[in-house]
């Protein structure tokens, strides 16, 4: 999914017009919603996505949970962060049921954890 694509569905996904968010290559979404005047939004969202996107095991890493979209269509998969968020859309997986898309988003937000290549930042803060 191309950098404005991933934008847009975070736009339609993220409640709260105030909300500054940064999104990575593999559709993670880090969620900032009080970052300060001088922070670095793409850095603070590395850091968060260094610490809370690759999976350990044994560890709290490996929970997650779904939500589907409403309206669709896809899912967000979320884990041990409550700011980390993960899209699914369904045409990366075949059968929707909520073991897969979580499986399949908890792979997505360990390959960010681990590349953290940013692909859009989107800062809500007032000047």
């Amino acid at each position: 999914m191309a950098e404005h694509e991933l934008a847009g569905v975070w736009r339609r996904i993220i409640r709260g017009d105030g909300k500054s968010w940064v999104v990575f290559a593999h559709a993670t979404c880090v969620v900032l919603p009080a970052p300060g005047p001088a922070d670095d939004l793409a850095q603070q969202a590395v850091d968060i996505l260094r610490e809370y996107g690759p999976l350990f095991a044994g560890s709290a890493a490996g929970d997650f949970g779904t939500l589907t979209l409403e309206p669709g269509p896809g899912w967000v998969v979320y884990g041990h962060h409550n700011d980390v968020l993960t899209y699914v859309g369904p045409d990366e997986i075949t059968g929707g049921t909520d073991l897969e898309v979580g499986l399949h988003g908890r792979a997505k937000r360990d390959r960010d954890g681990r590349e953290l290549n940013v692909v859009h930042v989107e800062d809500k803060r007032v000047a």
